[in-house]
């Protein structure tokens, strides 16, 4: 087997990835971005993706998706070590399984450069793929807390990468960022419309455009599938 970036692990035969035959999951089954998968193609998914004007950034903060990282899936391990270890190579750990103290971002997504991971001197940062400051101008600051939670956890909705590449992003949307590693472009996008479809969040008309304009360069480009439920479970909480 051999490990793409974007959280994928397909076999060294790709025909079979591409024709949405073989998924393969981190183990918790569960897709991550930029993953092979079977459904409708990302660009048919994004042009039915409704359209409003960005609502107001005014009540926006992190709280309001919960705290960082939490064990939704209750697999005892939080959730930014869940993707260190899908999404890293030569994983080590510290006291057991769980807790990722060493890895190798062997082909950042957003870069194409290779990133080493140690703990408590990281360059790699797990990016929620679609912003959680414009999930919340899309639609998420209507949501109960429960769905807020679900979002910031999902695997469908992150992904380890550079984090000096990832700081210039933002909370960008398609419109207004795109990964430098031109490669990874279409993949990135139908990761976005993934989400947005999966959540019920709107996009912009400039967004929607944008998507339409990296797809159309990719119109077999397949949707991710997989993730966590769309509601945390009651035990978390968001203030």
């Amino acid at each position: 087997m051999r490990r793409l970036r974007g959280g994928a692990a397909v076999a060294v035969v790709l025909v079979g990835a591409v024709a949405g035959c073989t998924v393969e999951t981190d183990g918790t089954g569960t897709a991550g971005p930029g993953r092979t998968a079977s459904g409708g193609a990302a660009l048919a998914a994004a042009e039915s993706l409704p359209v409003k004007g960005r609502a107001p950034r005014t009540g926006y903060d992190r709280d309001r998706f919960g705290s960082p990282w939490a064990d939704t899936d209750s697999n005892d391990c939080g959730t930014r070590d869940d993707i260190l270890k899908r999404d890293l190579e030569k994983v080590r750990f510290t006291d057991g399984t769980c807790k990722v103290s060493y890895g190798v971002l062997a082909s950042d997504p957003y870069s194409g450069k290779e990133v080493t991971y140690r703990r408590g001197s990281s360059q790699v940062d797990i990016d929620h793929v679609v912003a959680l400051s414009d999930a919340w101008q899309k639609g998420a600051k209507y949501w109960d807390a429960g769905k807020r939670i679900a979002l910031a956890n999902d695997p469908l909705n992150l992904l380890a990468v550079d984090a000096s590449t990832n700081r210039s992003k933002g909370d960008g949307d398609t419109a207004t960022w795109l990964p430098p590693n031109k490669a990874y472009r279409c993949a990135y996008v139908a990761a976005q419309v993934a989400v947005k479809k999966k959540y019920e969040l709107w996009v912009t008309a400039a967004e929607k455009s944008a998507m339409e304009k990296v797809l159309s360069g990719c119109p077999d480009q397949r949707l991710p599938t997989g993730g966590n439920p769309t509601k945390a479970p009651e035990r978390f909480h968001a203030d």
